[in-house]
């Protein structure tokens, strides 16, 4: 038996992860699933990264030794993880002794050897990112990777020698053209990071003490990346001694590593190179999937309506939930989540197609013979393709997690119910009931469709574990080894359930708006200080106004986005330059509302992409405490194109 090793990136215990933390833990355990059923000997790990300035500061903050607010953030973290049917092998902590121990061996190795020397930084530090950067990578003076501010610093520090392995790294690329998934990631790394010449990676602070102490320098401790990235061989048994364990000799090298595309940079580069350091082979495959982003913007805990993954399972399920995120995510760009599309998608798949394919054809079993399943014989030409569609079912999935295109895969699966569906319109059950004549092809029609949803569930179970056992269980029949998918016939007769439990009923999106919107309303109560009151922004100078280019712009065209219930796209008019807006505001004006209109707008704010759209410019708009948005427009008429100061 083959051994399969994954992993997911650890998650950082600052806060609550929400449901785009929490996707990437769904994702690989879909994979980790899919690995098992085709018979590979799999070790799942994941886990939590626990060191580092921001969590010091925190746990100050919060009146807590980092210790015990570390203790609290990881146990939620497993909490979410076990609540939305995570099956990993190990939940390893940055904080485990046994980690620990083994980095700071690293540490001293790698030092040793020659690869980490000391010496001293200067430069901008971002908090949140545990980054230090030099004046010309910053973003207009702001962390280039989150945009927050940052501050200078200056510190003693250990370096690693990056740029002694960057040559060994590209001929690595090279003759691995597989390593970095999707491959438009890997350009990104050669041509931005790699290229341009890789400079030293500070390993180690001075200016705080909560991380792994530096073994031969305890004014030092272990710096963010050399300790968190190394938990995917501490996690199995490494030793920097050479003393490593069978777990570690057979797991080593991962076979893959899923992070979310923030990271991979620290993947494909920094751990290579480490690894290359000390003398382990690579992991075979880095997959670096998009982000899962609120529909019309970015979540928000002061509006109360950051989604997280315990909510979202009490209101749906968990296997809802999972599948969800699953597909709303391509495997190579952003999806798209909210709690409306949440809403659709369930009435639209699981209950109109899954659900009520599974509860007719239960139903018509038990009304017609009594809940008894038979091939009877009686075949006709129209079965063909039913039987081709559901035959050839397991090889398109097998294809599409080839490259981990879950979202793919379960499109693959959903045509298998969706053909049974069809099949039912076709053959018309309740129509061949009506003569005692049709009794033998009335009850081949129900088996073929049985058999169609049991080798689909079959296929469902890595991605949604609970309904493929439930729904198999209506039939009475267990589910069918992946070794077994491409052939049609896999049972000889069964007695259905008399009463089937529902796998999914339809939502009524207004009752479940109203309770999650009542939900968002307690918590921000709840967390929100009556007598606070919203504070205004600092004071500014008039050379910070004047960074701000506002002009008049004209909508000459609108549309909504497809997919997305709060964005519009504008096409607007600024005197000889027409340019695309995406806007938030859809569900405060409709597009015909909006044409001919002139518009405030920030016509010099950086290109961003909403939905796959590039918006050039902000839309300035006015919002009250009840929520209610109106657009800003210039008291008189005025050329599109003039400039507001």
């Amino acid at each position: 038996m083959d051994k399969f090793y994954l992993t997911t990136a650890i998650a950082y215990t600052s806060a609550k992860p929400h449901i785009g933390n929490t996707y990437e833990a769904i994702l690989a355990d879909s994979i980790a699933r899919f690995k098992r059923k085709q018979g590979y000997d799999v070790f799942f790990q994941t886990g939590t990264d626990e060191h580092g300035q921001k969590i010091e500061e925190k746990a100050k903050a919060a009146g807590k030794t980092p210790k015990e607010y570390v203790d609290e953030v990881a146990a939620e973290i497993k909490r979410l993880w076990d609540l939305v049917g995570v099956s990993y092998d190990k939940f390893i902590r940055t904080t485990d002794l046994e980690h620990e121990k083994q980095v700071a061996k690293i540490f001293e190795k790698l030092y040793k050897q020659g690869d980490i020397y000391k010496g001293s930084y200067e430069g901008w530090y971002c908090t949140p990112c545990e980054s230090f950067w030099t004046e010309s990578q910053l973003v207009d003076g702001k962390c280039p990777d989150c945009g927050r501010p940052v501050k200078k610093a200056q510190e003693e520090a250990y370096f690693f020698k990056m740029s002694k392995y960057a040559d060994r790294l590209l001929k690595y690329y090279e003759e691995h053209p597989e390593f970095i998934l999707p491959v438009a990631r890997k350009n990104e790394m050669v041509n931005n990071f790699l290229k341009p010449g890789l400079q030293d990676l500070c390993v180690s602070r001075s200016s705080f003490k909560w991380g792994i102490p530096v073994g031969f320098d305890a004014k030092h401790v272990v710096y963010v990346w050399l300790d968190a990235l190394t938990n995917y061989i501490t996690g199995i048994g490494y030793d920097a001694d050479g003393n490593s364990t069978e777990q570690f000799d057979k797991l080593w090298p991962a076979d893959l590593h899923v992070i979310g595309k923030d990271i991979i940079r620290f993947h494909v580069i920094y751990w290579p190179i480490f690894l290359m350091a000390l003398g382990l082979p690579l992991p075979k495959q880095v997959y670096g999937h998009g982000w899962l982003l609120q529909d019309g913007g970015k979540m928000s805990k002061s509006k109360g309506n950051v989604i997280y993954a315990d909510d979202l399972v009490e209101f749906f399920g968990r296997d809802a939930v999972r599948y969800y995120v699953l597909t709303a995510m391509p495997q190579s760009s952003d999806g798209l989540i909210s709690w409306e599309s949440i809403i659709e998608k369930v009435n639209a798949d699981l209950a109109n197609v899954l659900g009520n394919l599974v509860n007719r054809t239960v139903a018509m079993s038990n009304k017609y013979f009594g809940g008894k399943v038979e091939d009877k014989g009686a075949a006709e030409d129209i079965d063909n393709d039913l039987k081709s569609v559901v035959s050839s079912a397991y090889k398109k999935v097998c294809d599409c997690m080839k490259d981990y295109s879950v979202s793919d895969a379960l499109e693959e699966i959903f045509t298998v119910f969706r053909r049974a569906n069809k099949y039912i319109d076709e053959t018309a059950p309740w129509v061949l009931a009506k003569d005692e004549k049709n009794s033998s092809r009335l009850a081949t029609v129900l088996y073929n469709l049985t058999e169609s949803i049991i080798i689909g569930l079959s296929l469902l179970y890595p991605f949604m574990p609970e309904t493929a056992e439930k729904g198999a269980a209506n039939f009475g029949l267990p589910l069918r080894d992946f070794s077994d998918l491409d052939k049609f016939g896999g049972f000889t007769e069964t007695q259905v359930k008399e009463t089937p439990e529902i796998l999914f009923a339809r939502l009524d999106q207004k009752v479940v708006m109203e309770k999650v919107d009542k939900m968002h309303a307690e918590r921000v109560a709840k967390e929100t200080p009556k007598t606070e009151e919203k504070k205004d922004k600092p004071m500014i100078d008039i050379e910070d106004f004047e960074k701000v280019q506002l002009k008049v712009a004209k909508v000459v065209a609108c549309e909504k986005v497809e997919k997305s219930k709060k964005l519009l796209k504008l096409t607007v008019k600024l005197g000889n330059e027409t340019r695309t807006v995406v806007s938030g505001i859809a569900q405060h004006y409709a597009p015909e509302d909006l044409i001919g209109k002139k518009l405030v707008l920030v016509a010099n704010l950086k290109p961003a992409k909403l939905c796959g759209i590039e918006s050039q410019g902000m839309i300035v708009c006015a919002e009250n405490e009840q929520g209610k948005i109106a657009y800003l427009t210039p008291e008189q008429d005025i050329e599109d194109g003039s400039e507001i100061f």
